[in-house]
């Protein structure tokens, strides 16, 4: 069985209660990092083993690192809702966590190490930055920011109704382009930096090339269903 689920739930642990520790993260920031931890590294565990896996690999090891930073980021968030936090932590501890994503695939490209584990364990940890960013950055923008974040949650239930939803899309760097654009934009947001309305703007800029990326992407779904 591999080890690495087990280090990194102890590493997140660590990590929240240092961030408790030395910020005014407060119980519910670390109970929220701690159920991260958890409930990551039983999906890691599952997956691993319905893969047959014995190691992550070096690449998911990059993923993981990175997932610990979404996991920090996670628990600054929901202690928000609570009392005030240091916005420049969370917005630096979230580019790093973006930034490492062009570590990760890197590597499972250069030691050809990449597998379909991998491409989903880095998309779930993208996908749950992104969903987190627009829980925060909606407080005080507006309940519409949680689209960005819960776009690719509603695409993935539909699928379930819609099988043709799951077959694979040719490669776009427009799509790239795109999703990472969501994550440069929700950092900047959450950071303070930018005045209000410079923030509305460039978040509800990038909601609507969301909407265009996923609304191009079915329809290629739709068209080439029977093919």
């Amino acid at each position: 069985m591999a080890y690495e689920p087990l280090v990194g739930v102890v590493a997140q642990l660590l990590l929240v209660t240092a961030l408790a520790m030395v910020t005014p993260l407060g119980f519910e920031g670390w109970l929220a990092g701690a159920t991260y931890a958890v409930v990551l590294g039983g999906w890691l565990t599952t997956a691993l083993f319905r893969a047959g896996a014995e190691t992550v690999g070096a690449a998911n090891r990059v993923t993981l690192a990175r997932a610990g930073l979404v996991g920090s980021v996670t628990a600054i968030a929901v202690d928000s809702f609570w009392r005030t936090v240091p916005l420049t932590l969370l917005a630096v501890i979230a580019t790093v966590a973006l930034v490492g994503d062009a570590i990760d695939g890197h590597i499972a490209r250069r030691t050809g190490c990449a597998t379909p584990l991998g491409a989903r364990f880095d998309m779930e940890v993208d996908a749950f930055l992104i969903l987190i960013l627009s829980v925060f950055v909606a407080k005080f923008l507006g309940p519409w920011v949680l689209l960005i974040g819960a776009m690719r949650y509603a695409f993935v239930a539909a699928s379930w109704a819609l099988p043709w939803l799951n077959a694979a899309l040719p490669h776009s760097m427009a799509r790239k382009t795109v999703a990472a654009m969501q994550g440069i934009v929700l950092v900047a947001a959450a950071s303070g930096l930018l005045p209000a309305t410079v923030s509305y703007v460039v978040t509800a800029i990038a909601l609507g090339a969301l909407v265009w990326s996923f609304s191009r992407d079915v329809r290629w779904l739709y068209r080439s269903r029977n093919v």
